[in-house]
């Protein structure tokens, strides 16, 4: 009698349709997150992390094609001089992207870097399997075992200008796994800016190695690639007296989840993250899932996430603070809240904090609501249209979130591409 014939797992489906790059310094750290993989198995409905999210388009064995639309992403930040380091399809484009050469920092791409002394090797892979405990994220995993491209950056000082990633997409079936690792040298200090379509499907990981006094500054564009399904991930540790701060700015797509891994392990040290989000339609989900770990003294953190949903639009924020015992004096800030433009939107939001020591200040706050009728009739009494008056008390909302962009310039790129979204929408 034939044996029954064994069915086959979501996990297993996909990882068969992946070819694992071979050899050099990475091979390790591929291996070890591939076994990881196949012990944890791909997210389901039932995990608590993925409740909110329906994790099933990401983890199915082929990517659901994504139209291509016209966009002008690729001209974001274009008045700030930059270092260009592009992506087509989840592929380096060297002819696009500007000399990699540049002071005070050392850019490689991922598939290039072969020698086995490779200062990545102490880092890839490492703060990602250090984010798996105690919360389990196996795309992560995923991408450490299969990523075959990303960009390799060593800052060893300040560098001029900061460094844009642009992704630019071709292909309605593209379906990307991009990796990248930066390391900050003590004292060191850089501007990473991401912004473009990166492909149908995108799963990808970074990893940010910020030493004592150093200091690191991300601004992310996801959008406006309607269609576009993305998991990202963001692993970063910090040393004493470091800084971390990074901002998302998501308009559209169809589903996107970032996590966020933070531990603070120096004294002294900040961590900033933040979020703006718009969505329109009833097909928009956006997830926002942060998890900070302060393990040091006197550490600060700040969660601002705002989300302005219409048409049926779903957000999520799940943010966590842990405050392990001996993290005296940590300074924790979260707050997520959503303005909901109708009566068919939603906002799913789980807050939580789990402290450990004593002598702390930590808060958490989190709510949903509609646009201040006061104040849109205090504006509308003045003469201002009722489209500009909601534009302007929308902006007003999101305006926490953006604060948290450092550099002034890069504040009002992206306050300009909120209004430009709104003005869009209304008309």
């Amino acid at each position: 009698m034939a044996e029954a014939a064994v069915k086959q797992t979501p996990t297993d489906a996909m990882i068969a349709t992946l070819d694992m790059p071979q050899g050099g310094w990475s091979d390790a750290a591929r291996r070890d997150a591939l076994a990881r993989v196949q012990a944890m198995g791909l997210p389901g409905r039932r995990d608590e992390y993925w409740k909110y999210t329906r994790p099933d388009t990401l983890v199915q064995a082929q990517a659901v094609p994504a139209a291509l639309r016209d966009s002008d992403d690729t001209v974001l930040f274009g008045d700030v001089d930059r270092l260009k380091v592009v992506f087509v399809d989840g592929v380096f484009d060297a002819e696009a992207s500007d000399d990699l050469a540049l002071e005070g920092i050392t850019i490689e791409r991922l598939a290039d870097a072969n020698s086995d002394l490779h200062w990545a090797r102490d880092l890839y892979g490492v703060l990602e399997n250090n984010g798996q405990n105690p919360v389990p994220r196996p795309l992560a995993a995923l991408n450490t075992a299969f990523a075959a491209d990303g960009v390799l950056i060593h800052v060893t000082g300040k560098p001029s200008k900061p460094v844009n990633i642009i992704y630019r997409r071709t292909s309605t079936t593209a379906d990307a796994m991009l990796h990248h690792c930066i390391k900050l040298d003590a004292g060191a200090e850089m501007t990473l800016l991401e912004n473009g379509p990166v492909a149908a499907r995108f799963n990808g990981v970074l990893e940010v190695e910020v030493a004592d006094k150093a200091a690191f500054h991300h601004v992310r564009a996801q959008g406006r690639d309607h269609e576009q399904r993305a998991a990202t991930h963001i692993f970063a540790r910090l040393g004493t007296e470091s800084t971390f701060k990074s901002f998302t700015l998501t308009a559209n797509g169809v589903m996107t989840r970032n996590d966020c891994v933070i531990e603070l392990t120096g004294d002294d040290a900040a961590a900033h993250v933040a979020g703006a989000c718009v969505g329109d339609g009833s097909d928009f989900h956006h997830d926002d899932t942060i998890f900070i770990t302060h393990d040091a003294v006197n550490c600060e953190s700040r969660q601002v996430f705002k989300k302005v949903l219409r048409n049926g639009a779903t957000g999520v924020f799940q943010g966590k603070i842990l405050v392990k015992a001996g993290a005296q004096k940590t300074d924790g800030y979260q707050i997520s809240q959503s303005l909901l433009l109708d009566e068919d939107s939603q906002f799913l939001a789980k807050p939580e904090l789990e402290i450990y020591a004593d002598d702390v200040a930590c808060s958490h706050g989190s709510t949903s609501g509609a646009i201040d009728e006061d104040a849109l009739f205090y504006l509308r009494s003045r003469g201002v249209p009722h489209s500009t008056a909601t534009d302007l008390l929308t902006l007003a909302f999101l305006a926490e979130a953006v604060l948290e962009v450092e550099d002034e310039a890069l504040r009002e790129e992206v306050t300009g591409r909120l209004a430009s979204w709104l003005e869009r929408h209304a008309a």
